[in-house]
């Protein structure tokens, strides 16, 4: 699929920070490959490795519900049949959920209620002149209208904010996070913003327009935000590190395993846990 960012609705140059993958560059190759085909290279990833027996089947490149009904239907059947898949988990924009979708998830829902079906909405930040300059294409109203109406449809959301993102400050994040805290939401992924080679992101930084966090400030901000987070959210992701042919900057964040083990450290060194200051916030 594509995006409406991509293919002239709202825009042709997608998201500012969005890679030519469409933030799918670590996904195995698809092309001319079923559903199914894929999910087999995938598992075999696996093989040898200490882990679960059930995975999740992420439809994450572009925006996958950007499609005809019946097509849609066709790939997310295809993977809830997996023996191995326990559920599926779609990364959309909040402006391509039409009622005809929604009917279908609910439709697949009860078809498999033994799995389970995730929705992904990358909302960033709440605050609209970010918004504008990374050229999200639709409003705050927009998202919280999606994510109650998939609530409703007993759909958990899960909701990508980008952390350091050009002119936001700690506290404009801790406002995202609050707004958070006030929806309907199952769980949270909060990412660091990355330069990646080929983006528009990457010309503003090398023209000096705005500077990455350095890890210190990155660890303090995020311990911030889990801090503030409803201890009712889910925590996915507290970091991200893109594919090192294409990142650009931070290049501290390729060393997931350091920045994890510094996290885990400052939070024991500050008594730091998920809610800490969810009720004062």
């Amino acid at each position: 699929m594509t995006c409406p960012n991509r293919d002239g609705t709202l825009d042709t140059r997608g998201c500012i920070f969005c890679s030519a993958g469409g933030s799918g560059d670590f996904a195995v190759s698809t092309a001319g490959r079923s559903v199914g085909e894929q999910l087999q290279t995938g598992l075999s990833l696996f093989h040898g490795k200490k882990t679960g027996s059930r995975f999740i089947a992420y439809f994450q490149s572009y925006t996958n519900t950007y499609a005809p009904p019946e097509r849609l239907r066709a790939l997310y059947h295809e993977a809830l049949i997996c023996e191995q898949v326990a559920g599926i988990s779609i990364a959309t924009r909040p402006d391509c959920l039409p009622g005809e979708v929604m009917t279908l998830l609910s439709e697949l829902k009860r078809e498999f209620p033994d799995k389970f079906i995730w929705m992904e909405l990358g909302l960033q930040t709440i605050h609209e002149a970010t918004a504008s300059y990374i050229r999200r294409g639709y409003s705050l109203p927009c998202f919280d209208d999606a994510v109650r109406r998939l609530n409703d449809a007993g759909i958990p959301v899960i909701t990508h904010l980008i952390l350091g993102l050009p002119g936001e400050t700690p506290e404009m994040v801790y406002q995202s996070i609050a707004h958070l805290n006030r929806l309907p939401v199952s769980g949270v992924k909060l990412q660091l913003l990355h330069v990646l080679r080929g983006t528009d992101l990457a010309a503003d930084y090398a023209a000096g327009k705005f500077n990455v966090l350095d890890m210190d400030a990155y660890i303090a901000l995020l311990i911030g935000c889990i801090e503030r987070l409803s201890p009712d959210i889910v925590i996915h992701r507290v970091t991200g590190d893109g594919p090192k042919s294409l990142l650009i900057a931070p290049t501290w964040s390729l060393n997931k395993r350091n920045v994890l083990n510094t996290l885990h450290r400052e939070m024991k060194r500050l008594n730091a846990w998920q809610g800490k200051l969810f009720d004062s916030h």
